[in-house]
């Protein structure tokens, strides 16, 4: 039913003092974002590292659905999302499990989510939903052009990334030793 953990949202009243502290400071680099005029509030999605995600989400005016979350506090863990691969499966199994959901909604091919409310899911808000992660990440943590890998060569290492299915890329790095044994269990394996 689950995938991965895709990301930990957190809810801040200062999104400009986040977003530095976040991006300056610990380095992640931002992705999509967007502004919700309905439910006033705005969403920043991040990449830090090879697979590890924050989204920012800030109120943008009063009667935002994150000011009852924020009302004694400057911020917080709101949610986790986590990814499946059929939303209307997932969907299924927590009705046939008597678990209660809420907010399901199918925005076409890009999104589709609902969520768990906290008392049902021991204090933690998860949201599952159906999506593309690549669709969510900068270019910068993408593999260019649709490539699965490249291979470069850096003095003694050999530094292999990949496409992650769960959207992104992940790094490994070998020594020349490594590389080489790498290269004969691949020719073994076809």
């Amino acid at each position: 039913m689950i995938l991965r953990i895709d990301h930990v949202a957190l809810a801040v009243r200062d999104y400009d003092k986040a977003l530095s502290f976040f991006t300056k400071l610990l380095g992640a680099i931002p992705g999509t974002y967007a502004d919700d005029g309905h439910m006033k509030y705005l969403w920043q999605n991040m990449a830090l590292g090879d697979l590890s995600r924050l989204e920012l989400l800030t109120p943008t005016g009063d009667g935002s659905f994150l000011d009852g979350f924020l009302s004694n506090k400057q911020g917080g863990v709101h949610h986790i999302t986590m990814q499946t691969p059929d939303i209307y499966g997932a969907r299924k199994t927590l009705e046939k499990n008597n678990i209660p959901y809420f907010g399901f909604n199918d925005y076409g091919p890009i999104w589709k989510e609902l969520f768990i409310h906290p008392r049902d899911a021991f204090g933690v808000l998860i949201q599952i939903a159906q999506f593309e992660a690549d669709d969510w990440l900068s270019p910068k943590v993408k593999m260019p052009g649709g490539k699965r890998w490249t291979v470069e060569k850096d003095g003694t290492e050999i530094h292999l990334t990949f496409a992650h299915p769960g959207g992104g890329k992940v790094r490994i790095d070998l020594s020349k030793a490594e590389a080489a044994g790498l290269i004969d269990d691949l020719k073994n394996a076809i």
